[in-house]
């Protein structure tokens, strides 16, 4: 569910009226992950690796409230409900998103990732949770990428989350994500933190 709080009922007063009116409020943090244990648990569990990654992604935010806020215009949101947006290649050769509800249960998350996915690829239609916080994420899986900043928008406050091709190396596998937020939403702190806990839940598979 997604309803309007007043300002003084959150702790992103502040930050509303340092960031709201900022011609470029977005911020970039870029940090590479050791994906060692998370394509093992993918291989186990006979789950997508993107999927996993995903389902981690989603864990991790679930544990911090900033995530939970979001600016829109002139107004501050929060919603009880988080998903996860993803990218699809679709069957024409272009690309369609679905929001995938996201669940503590990793099998309940994976099957409704591969039935959405499934669907947007071939019936090349997009699918939308407007009630829940919508976190994005795009793997360009066609070569390896140190960073990537996304383009700013106001149609699109969402964090967001970007990779490419991951690395084998001899010590490991690792791949950095990018990953961009609205300062009105959280501090760079609060995207530390959650980096932070997104290798944490990758390792605890």
């Amino acid at each position: 569910m997604k309803r309007e709080v007043a300002l003084q009922e959150t702790t992103r007063a502040e930050a509303f009226s340092l960031w709201m009116t900022s011609p470029m409020p977005m911020v970039t943090l870029t940090k590479t992950f050791n994906l060692t244990k998370l394509l093992r648990a993918s291989k186990r569990r006979g789950i997508k690796c993107n999927a996993l990654l995903c389902w981690c992604i989603g864990k991790a935010a679930s544990h911090i409230k900033e995530f939970y806020v979001l600016p829109e215009k002139d107004k501050l949101f929060e919603y009880d409900s988080l998903a996860i947006n993803v990218i699809v290649n679709n069957s024409k050769g272009g690309i369609n998103s679905c929001d995938i509800a996201y669940s503590d249960d990793v099998e309940q998350f994976a099957r409704e990732y591969n039935q959405l996915t499934a669907q947007a690829a071939t019936r090349c239609e997009s699918s939308f949770l407007e009630d829940s916080m919508i976190v994005g994420t795009s793997a360009m899986i066609a070569t390896e990428l140190d960073c990537i900043v996304n383009q700013y928008t106001d149609k699109f406050c969402n964090p967001m989350l970007m990779w490419g091709k991951y690395r084998r190396r001899c010590f490991g596998t690792t791949l950095p994500i990018s990953f961009q937020f609205h300062h009105v939403q959280m501090d760079g702190g609060h995207a530390a933190k959650f980096l932070a806990q997104l290798q944490q839940v990758m390792n605890e598979l």
